[in-house]
């Protein structure tokens, strides 16, 4: 009982106190996602900016704040526990800040080396596949028409041919992508050779 006495005090104590409260609402957070009530990226959809507390592509924020906080926390438990001296213990708030820093840095660094490079999706990506037309009519400068993504998506997009026939309920190959006028070249084809299946 006395250590744990002795811990309750060091972590409501100066400069530890600064982030026991952070360290809890984080673990609330971790507890709601073991649970399936949030999700990892609640706080950036999966993307942060390099360096410290903010995240970094490969890391969401979320777990680079996590770990910057218990790394804080650690540091700054260690530093109330081993002086009274308020000097000393405001050195170890800047320490433990330095050190919370350099290390999600570190975090970050590691993950972009050992995780997978995450993959940016483009729309170059729907060219060569089939698309169902979703307008009366195609032409060189009109028409719409639905396409299916890798993760079973639809995605709504213009399309333009030179070519006649083209209908609402009709089958287009899409052939290539004009970055300048943001449409999609396409051309009459059979459904039922599309190896993706039909958008509808």
């Amino acid at each position: 009982m006395g250590d744990f006495g002795a811990f309750t005090r060091a972590a409501l104590a100066f400069p530890a106190v600064c982030f026991t409260f952070a360290l809890l609402v984080v673990a609330v957070y971790w507890l709601l996602v073991l649970v399936g009530g949030a999700g990892v990226d609640i706080l950036d959809g999966g993307e942060g900016v390099d360096g410290g507390f903010a995240g970094a592509t490969g890391l969401p924020v979320t777990v680079t704040l996590s770990l910057g906080v218990l790394i804080a926390w650690a540091v700054s438990l260690a530093g109330a526990a081993l002086t009274e001296s308020p000097p000393l213990r405001a050195a170890a708030l800047a320490l433990a800040l330095l050190t919370a820093w350099a290390g999600t840095r570190v975090a970050v660094r590691l993950a972009r080396r050992l995780l997978p490079p995450e993959r940016v999706a483009s729309r170059n990506d729907f060219v060569g596949r089939v698309c169902v037309i979703r307008t009366g009519r195609v032409s060189s400068d009109f028409g719409q028409a639905e396409v299916r993504a890798d993760d079973g998506s639809t995605a709504v997009i213009q399309v333009r041919t030179e070519e006649t026939g083209l209908t609402a309920g009709s089958s287009a190959l899409i052939f290539d992508y004009d970055a300048d006028g943001e449409f999609f070249r396409v051309a009459p084809f059979d459904a039922a050779l599309d190896p993706y299946g039909p958008a509808a």
